[in-house]
C-alpha cells in the first residue's frame, strides 16, 4: 500500500489508468452499439448493470492473477500451436464478436429486428451477458497489460475501478453519438469485426500490433466526422435554398 503514494507508484497508475481507458475503447464501443437495442428508459440502466457486473469480474480476475498468468501455459497444441486456456478464451471471443457484429450488419441492412419474438426482460438481461462475457474477454489484455506495468494489486484495482468510471461516464454520449448516426454505427460495427479477427489472430499466435488498429480507428473515425459535418453543412445549404 505504501507503494501507491510514491512518486512512482502515482505514475504507474496515470499511466495504467490511460492504458486502460485506451484498451476499454473497443469495450465501449461494443456496449453503445447493443444496449441501443434497448427502450431508450433501459439503456442508462442497462450500462450501469452491465459495466459495474463487469468491474467486479474483472477486479475478481486481477485477484486471482496467479491463475491468469498460469492461464497463458500451453494445455494442448493443434496445427502445430500451442493453445493454453488465454488463447481458447481470446479465440470464442473473436468468434463471438464476428458473429453478433455479422448480424449486427445484416439486421442494419435489412431492417429486421432479431428481437421480434423476446420479451422485452429477455433481452434486457441477454444483453447484460452479453457485456460481462465480452468485458471478461477484453479483460486478458488489460490484465495482462497492467501485470507488465505494476507489481501491487492495489493499483491494478485502483486503475481498473478508475477507468471503468470513466467508461461508465462516456458510454452514455457515445451510445447516443452511434445509434443516432447510421454510418457511425456501421463504422463502429466494422471496428467490432477487425477486434474480432485479431483476437482469433491472437489466440494463434500471430501478433498484430495493437497501434495499427488504434490508429486506423481513430483516422476512420476523423473521415467520418468530416462527412458529417460536409453533409450537414450541404443540408443546411439545400434547406436555406427551399
Amino acid at each position: 500500500m505504501e507503494t501507491l503514494f510514491t512518486i512512482d507508484g502515482i505514475i504507474s497508475l496515470l499511466t495504467l489508468i490511460v492504458l486502460e481507458i485506451v484498451l476499454g475503447i473497443d469495450n465501449v464501443i461494443f456496449i453503445s452499439i447493443f444496449t441501443g437495442k434497448l427502450p431508450a428508459r433501459q439503456q442508462p440502466k442497462a450500462r450501469m448493470i452491465g459495466l459495474s457486473l463487469a468491474l467486479i469480474a474483472r477486479i475478481l480476475l486481477l485477484l486471482g492473477i496467479s491463475a491468469i498468468i498460469k492461464m497463458k501455459d500451453p494445455v494442448f497444441t493443434a496445427f502445430n500451436t500451442p493453445f493454453s486456456i488465454r488463447d481458447l478464451i481470446l479465440f470464442s471471443g473473436g468468434v463471438f464478436l464476428l458473429v453478433k457484429t455479422t448480424g449486427e450488419i445484416h439486421n442494419n441492412i435489412e431492417g429486421e429486428n432479431e428481437h421480434v419474438n423476446e420479451s422485452k426482460s429477455q433481452t434486457f438481461y441477454k444483453i447484460i451477458l452479453q457485456i460481462i462475457l465480452i468485458d471478461i474477454v477484453f479483460s486478458f489484455d488489460s490484465i495482462l497489460t497492467a501485470i507488465g506495468l505494476v507489481q501491487e494489486v492495489i493499483i491494478m484495482v485502483i486503475a481498473v475501478i478508475a477507468a471503468m468510471v470513466v467508461m461508465l461516464l462516456f458510454s452514455g454520449p457515445v451510445s447516443n453519438f452511434v445509434n443516432g448516426h447510421p454510418t457511425v454505427k456501421m463504422l463502429a460495427l466494422s471496428f467490432l469485426m477487425m477486434i474480432g479477427t485479431m483476437l482469433i489472430l491472437d489466440a494463434f499466435h500471430v501478433e498484430v500490433p495493437k497501434g495499427y488498429i488504434y490508429f486506423s480507428i481513430a483516422f476512420s473515425f476523423f473521415v467520418e466526422m468530416l462527412n458529417l459535418k460536409m453533409r450537414k453543412k450541404k443540408a443546411k445549404k439545400d434547406i436555406s435554398r427551399e
